[in-house]
C-alpha cells in the first residue's frame, strides 16, 4: 500500500526570509567550490547525503548538476546502493562511506578504518574539505526540508 503524502507547499522563502543566512551559506558553497576537490565527487556527495537526509528537493538539484558535468547516469542509478555496484572508484567509495558516518555521527561516529580509508585517498586538507562538503549539504538539507522546499519549486 502506497503512503498517501500531502501535496508539497513551500513554507517559507528562507533567502527572503533571512538574507544573512543565505548569504553565510553561499560562502560555504564558495568555499567548497575553490577546495579543489573534483566537483562530479562534490555532487555525488551531496546528492548521497541528499538522499539519506530525505530531501528531495536537493537530490534533484545536485542528481541535475551531476548530469550536466558529463554522462554520470549510472552512478546515480546505483548510487543508494554504491556498495553492491563496481561503478564507483575506490576514491568515491571511501568519500561515500566517510559521508554516511558523518550523516549518522552520533550513532557511529567515525570509524578508524573509515578514517583510514578515506586518508588513503584524501590529503589532510581534503580530508577536511570533504567534511565541509557533508556539513554544507547536512544544513541545505534541513533548510529545505524545514521550509517546504520541493523538486520544481521556484525561490526568487
Amino acid at each position: 500500500m502506497n503512503a498517501v503524502h500531502a501535496q508539497p507547499h513551500l513554507r517559507l522563502n528562507h533567502r527572503k526570509a533571512n538574507p544573512e543566512a543565505f548569504r553565510t551559506m553561499l560562502a560555504l558553497e564558495k568555499f567548497i567550490g575553490g577546495s579543489g576537490l573534483d566537483k562530479s565527487l562534490v555532487e555525488l556527495l551531496k546528492t548521497r547525503v541528499s538522499q539519506l537526509n530525505g530531501c528531495a528537493y536537493c537530490v534533484a538539484a545536485h542528481a541535475a548538476d551531476l548530469r550536466a558535468l558529463g554522462d554520470y547516469e549510472e552512478q546515480l542509478l546505483l548510487l543508494a546502493v554504491w556498495r553492491d555496484s563496481p561503478v564507483f572508484t575506490k576514491r568515491e567509495r571511501a568519500a561515500l562511506e566517510l559521508a554516511e558516518c558523518l550523516v549518522d555521527i552520533g550513532e557511529r561516529g567515525v570509524p578508524d578504518p573509515v578514517y583510514e580509508g578515506a586518508r588513503q585517498y584524501f590529503g589532510e586538507a581534503e580530508y577536511v574539505d570533504l567534511v565541509m562538503v557533508v556539513n554544507t549539504i547536512n544544513a541545505w538539507n534541513r533548510i529545505s526540508i524545514s521550509t517546504g522546499m520541493y523538486p520544481g519549486v521556484k525561490l526568487e
